[in-house]
């Protein structure tokens, strides 16, 4: 019998976000032998998992995924991870890529030691992008606890300040580099997988559901900022306009999604993402009213669907199948008041609330702003994946609305599609 010879491991991958996907990407293909760039746009990995309070199954911390995950990268050799970096150009064929690469000042160099005195001698507020505008940082800040890489950023806003200049003088180990320029990198790789991820909606596009103009109404992203340990309240949830904890609370279903204006498809997260934040509400305000609108209640699978079920024998959480078509605010309480009609009686529904939560769809990163490579999207702005031409792949919600354990197998599948393109070339 006559052995058959494997293709050596030879070639580079590129994987273009460091979310959740993308880890998972990068570190199966490194971890069989191949070497891999991890890009990153933003100064940390650890995408929308690393804003979570909790994610299911099993409803714990994002430290309890993304700590072991760092952990890996860090120990192994065959990950190069760029952050505030973006792919500017791509070139070439399945099996060669030329790539250009542009990498953003950090302004902090490797000697950060993580101190904090740089963000304490900083005088200035810069809203938090990682909170929703809902924290400020300083000029110098740390992402957060547990970012990785562990270093400081000077915000791009402070450069040529007087706070810039505070924020080196404070450093005693200069770390701050306030000469740090945009830089440019050309790599070559045999293939690519872009795991861009996806934002929330613009609520505020929604004009019915009164995101922007009445205080009280937040967006589920928000959400699971203010019920997080490091969030913008230290994980209480309290009310925007007067931070008192809210007695009742609504969560208004498909806000966006599956609606022809604005998201025609399913978001597949919001429903379960609802129900676990009616968990959180539980926790803290045990005699609280909570009220969730829908037009269907989608918890696909096994376990989703007896976490549903546990919802369900709450008797202080109300499950209305009707459609929010309006709200309106008191202006002296601050209460917002939610309009549907339940589809179930035909009973017109006017609940009056402390709080409304929108469960805002999930859109690509892509729907509105398209990767400078030969790709194709679909109507909603998702890639869509040409096997047969490969090359180049699409995993996680840069592919479809999924949540964290469909987006891990996914991207485990197109780790192996990035390695069948090397081999075979």
């Amino acid at each position: 019998m006559t052995e058959e010879k494997t293709a050596p491991a030879s070639g580079s991958i590129l994987v273009v976000g460091g979310g959740i996907s993308g880890l998972t990407t990068a570190l199966e293909a490194a971890e069989v032998g191949y070497e891999v760039f991890l890009v990153e746009k933003n100064p940390y990995l650890g995408g929308r998992v690393a804003q979570l309070n909790q994610y299911f199954p099993k409803l714990c911390p994002p430290t309890c995924g993304l700590e072991i995950n760092f952990r890996r990268i860090k120990d192994n050799p065959r990950v190069k991870v760029l952050t505030l970096s973006e792919v500017e150009k791509v070139d070439g064929s399945p099996g060669n890529y030329d790539v250009t690469i542009k990498v953003n000042p950090r302004y902090v160099n490797e000697n950060c030691t993580c101190c904090g005195d740089c963000a304490a001698a900083s005088q200035s507020e810069i809203g938090s992008e990682y909170d929703f505008g809902m924290k400020k940082n300083k000029g110098a800040y740390l992402p957060f606890e547990m970012a990785f890489p562990s270093r400081f950023v000077v915000s791009p806003e402070v450069i040529g300040t007087d706070d810039a200049t505070r924020i080196q003088a404070a450093c005693k180990y200069d770390a701050v580099d306030l000469n740090m320029e945009a830089k440019t990198l050309n790599l070559n790789v045999g293939s690519i997988v872009w795991a861009t991820g996806w934002q929330p909606y613009d609520a505020a596009k929604i004009d019915n559901l009164g995101f922007g103009q009445y205080p009280n109404i937040i967006t589920n992203m928000m959400m699971e900022r203010l019920a997080a340990p490091n969030g913008p309240t230290k994980g209480k949830i309290i009310r925007p306009s007067d931070d008192k904890a809210p007695e009742s609370i609504a969560f208004v279903q498909c806000a966006g999604s599956r609606d022809e204006n604005h998201l025609p498809y399913c978001s597949y997260i919001c429903c379960m993402a609802s129900l676990k934040q009616a968990t959180y509400v539980r926790e803290r305000y045990p005699e609280a009213k909570i009220y969730v609108f829908y037009i269907d209640l989608r918890t696909p699978g096994n376990r989703y669907e007896k976490f549903y079920e546990k919802i369900k024998e709450d008797e202080n959480i109300f499950l209305i199948k009707g459609k929010v078509a309006e709200v309106s605010e008191d202006p002296a309480s601050k209460n917002v008041t939610v309009v549907a009609e339940n589809a179930v009686t035909g009973e017109k529904i006017h609940q009056t609330v402390e709080m409304v939560v929108l469960a805002t769809g999930m859109q690509p990163t892509t729907a509105t702003a398209k990767l400078p490579a030969d790709l194709t999207y679909n109507d909603d702005g998702f890639i869509v994946n040409n096997f047969e031409n490969g090359g180049m792949f699409a995993t996680g919600c840069a592919n479809k609305p999924a949540d964290v354990v469909s987006s891990n197998q996914n991207a485990t599948g197109m780790a192996l599609k990035a390695i069948q393109t090397l081999v075979n070339r």
